[in-house]
């Protein structure tokens, strides 16, 4: 089944049939990756380029991996080195990238919004990978889709996500996806680290960790964004990791099956002590796993991979 979008720039294009074609595309492509060979020739002949202006080890990855395993030619720009040290702008860049004819773009920038404009003024298909504090799509999806095979449904579910709300692109497309699926949305957090009329996105608000995970499904921690100026919002580390932390004795007062998540990367002994990072209600790793079927289905489905007979 096709999409009803062309590119994904942030989670309000999608809705429940979307976000559902895309996690079961995801769930049918997640073996590649399990056989001896993996690689399908899914998109052979197809171009792939990353645009990467800002720092990335995960994602970027996961998008290369993504497409190689579809057969497609990936093609990685990094901005350090390019022609934006010279001074181009970066729509002459992409521009440029555009005349030389490739059939989807992932693009990751530091700047709010700059995916947008980008597909405003280029006609091929585009995938964000994260833009500021705005959205990242692609994140929330394989959050969605660990949640799924974890738990086994979306809906009903009590979903928390705790830390740095203010500055999180993953925490604003995760509500949106959440919300849009039939979970409840709470988000905690410093009353310095929480956006007003966070309501509006579909999550209700808390101050008191301690109270809000007691009946929660799925705790999701959030990395405190240091280099955003977020360190300069509390009075130290050590305070917030003791309010707002995930310790062994904090996640003994959660139902027995919750489980824990975390975007990456993480800041150990912050959000996450270690026992619980690498402990066996973590899903963390399951996040990144799951990360490259994920990307691989949209690859499949914004590329045109849908609409011919592969194998």
């Amino acid at each position: 089944m096709a999409l009803k979008i062309k590119s994904l720039l942030d989670m309000d294009g999608l809705d429940r049939e979307d976000i559902t074609t895309i996690l079961d595309t995801a769930e049918s492509l997640k073996g590649i990756s399990k056989r001896p060979i993996k690689k399908v020739p899914t998109l052979r002949g197809r171009t792939q380029v990353n645009l990467f202006f800002e720092s990335s080890t995960r994602t970027k990855t996961s998008f290369e991996l993504a497409g190689k395993r579809l057969s497609a030619d990936v093609v990685n720009f990094s901005s350090s080195g390019s022609s934006l040290s010279k001074g181009e702008s970066l729509l002459d860049t992409v521009k440029n990238i555009q005349a030389m004819g490739p059939d989807i773009m992932v693009i990751r920038h530091g700047s709010s919004g700059a995916p947008h404009m980008i597909s405003r003024m280029v006609p091929t298909p585009l995938i964000n990978a994260g833009d500021g504090s705005h959205s990242h799509p692609t994140q929330a999806l394989l959050d969605m889709f660990s949640v799924r095979e974890k738990i086994g449904r979306l809906e009903g579910l009590k979903v928390v996500i705790v830390g740095d709300i203010a500055n999180s692109r993953v925490a604003r497309s995760n509500i949106r996806g959440f919300a849009t699926m039939g979970s409840e949305v709470w988000v905690c957090g410093p009353p310095t680290l929480m956006p007003p009329a966070i309501e509006k996105l579909g999550a209700k608000k808390s101050f008191d960790m301690d109270e809000v995970i007691k009946d929660a499904d799925i705790v999701m921690m959030l990395r405190v964004q240091l280099e955003r100026g977020s360190g300069t919002r509390f009075p130290s580390l050590r305070e917030y990791s003791m309010r707002y932390g995930m310790n062994m004795d904090r996640l003994k007062s959660t139902p027995p099956n919750a489980v824990i998540m975390h975007p990456g990367p993480v800041n150990r002994g912050v959000e996450l002590s270690p026992d619980v990072a690498d402990g066996p209600r973590s899903i963390i790793l399951d996040q990144v796993e799951n990360g490259v079927a994920v990307r691989m289905a949209l690859l499949y489905l914004l590329c045109g991979g849908a609409n011919e007979t592969s194998d």
